[in-house]
């Protein structure tokens, strides 16, 4: 008689099994970086959001009324656009809060909402502010 090779039913089952629970160990915390990397490119954006908002102010003397002004304007001086495109939102989706003058006597603040898209809130909802 012929030798049949391959893998029975069971050990099939029993790889499915361990790799089901390799993944439930592996994917919170894969997930987790995630979250951390969307506030790590918050930050960034905001940053290059700053470089933009001083060239503004560089050219016309004062910073824009809002963050549209960075991609056209009628001002005098006017030299942009600014940013590239148009201005992005915050990596969850939601705009940037900008404000001019900012809060506690700075130029500007600029603010991102997080992940739940409203003011306040802790971990991953907590509003990431940049002045």
């Amino acid at each position: 008689m012929k030798k049949n090779k391959g893998f029975t039913l069971i050990e099939l089952l029993i790889v499915i099994v361990i790799l089901g629970l390799l993944m439930s160990l592996v994917a919170p915390q894969m997930f987790s970086k995630v979250d951390s990397s969307k506030k790590k490119t918050a930050l960034a954006q905001m940053q290059l959001l700053q470089t933009s908002l001083d060239t503004y102010r560089l050219d016309i003397g004062d910073y824009p009324s809002a963050l549209a002004e960075l991609s056209t304007s009628n001002k005098p001086n006017w030299d942009g656009p600014y940013v590239s495109k148009s201005v992005p939102n915050d990596p969850w989706g939601t705009p940037y809060v900008y404000q001019s003058p900012g809060a506690n006597g700075e130029a500007f603040t600029l603010i991102s909402l997080g992940k739940d898209g409203k003011v306040g809130g802790k971990d991953d909802n907590e509003d990431l502010v940049h002045q």
